[in-house]
């Protein structure tokens, strides 16, 4: 039997239900199975099995290889694992540093990844002196350049990716101030790469200030940004210098808690 033949479809629900049952036949000791041995595990007829295979080979749920004739996890449960991950212990590990923060310039802070080729924000510290009419919940999706803290993680992808993000999500204006030329926003891009942070003034909320950088794991990645944001009218430059340099020192404290031996 060779992937690509056509069969008679099942329903949805069954089919769901079916693929995460194969899913669920693999552990420690069956890291990789054949066909025969995948549809025992699992009770259903080799030819469901196999089709199913052939859909979780698509999105590359499973692997198989042609000279063992097995099947294996694949590469997208890992990504997804990896996301779930980081996500969780990541808010973990930087909630105590964001709870100092706050203590110390009192300002709303924001903590996100990107997840799904969206900006996802995983924990937040709202200032009850700030105004609540600017920022973003826990759990709030927004395109993948939003922000500061957008910026920051679309700086240190490839050009490739971050055009086909943009080609996805185009920029859009939020104010006056909003940049929507593509090779301004690239030349932003690279000034935050060279310096490690980003401020900027009135981009997405009219007299909001945002100051975001990045946070690093064990292997240098860029895999959250941490950003504040205050009425711009609040602070001089003095002031933004001073809260830039808190950011980024909460910023690289938390990559070091993650591993990161870089600055």
């Amino acid at each position: 039997m060779e992937h690509g033949a056509t069969l008679e479809p099942i329903s949805t629900t069954r089919s769901l239900e079916r693929a995460l049952r194969i899913l669920c036949g693999f552990n420690h000791e069956r890291q990789s199975l054949t066909l025969t041995q995948l549809s025992e595990t699992i009770d259903l007829p080799k030819a469901t099995v196999f089709r199913l295979c052939a859909t979780l080979l698509k999105y590359r749920f499973l692997l198989y290889d042609d000279d063992s004739k097995r099947y294996s996890l694949g590469p997208k449960l890992f990504e997804l694992g990896t996301i779930l991950w980081s996500s969780l212990s990541l808010r973990k590990i930087a909630s105590p540093y964001l709870v100092d923060l706050h203590a110390t310039i009192s300002k709303n802070l924001s903590l996100a990844i990107l997840d799904d080729d969206e900006l996802l924000y995983i924990d937040r510290i709202q200032d009850k002196r700030s105004s609540s009419g600017f920022g973003s919940d826990i759990g709030w999706r927004r395109p993948s350049h939003y922000g500061v803290l957008g910026q920051v993680l679309t700086a240190f992808l490839p050009d490739k990716e971050v055009d086909r993000l943009l080609e996805k999500a185009p920029l859009k204006p939020l104010t006056r101030k909003s940049i929507v030329n593509k090779r301004q926003f690239k030349e932003i891009l690279r000034t935050i790469r060279e310096q490690g942070f980003v401020v900027e003034e009135g981009t997405v909320f009219e007299g909001v200030t945002g100051i975001g950088a990045p946070i690093r794991d064990s292997l240098q990645n860029v895999v959250a940004a941490l950003g504040v944001t205050f009425i711009s009218s609040l602070e001089d430059p003095a002031g933004i210098k001073r809260l830039t340099e808190h950011v980024v020192r909460a910023a690289q404290a938390i990559s070091k808690e993650l591993g990161c031996r870089g600055p």
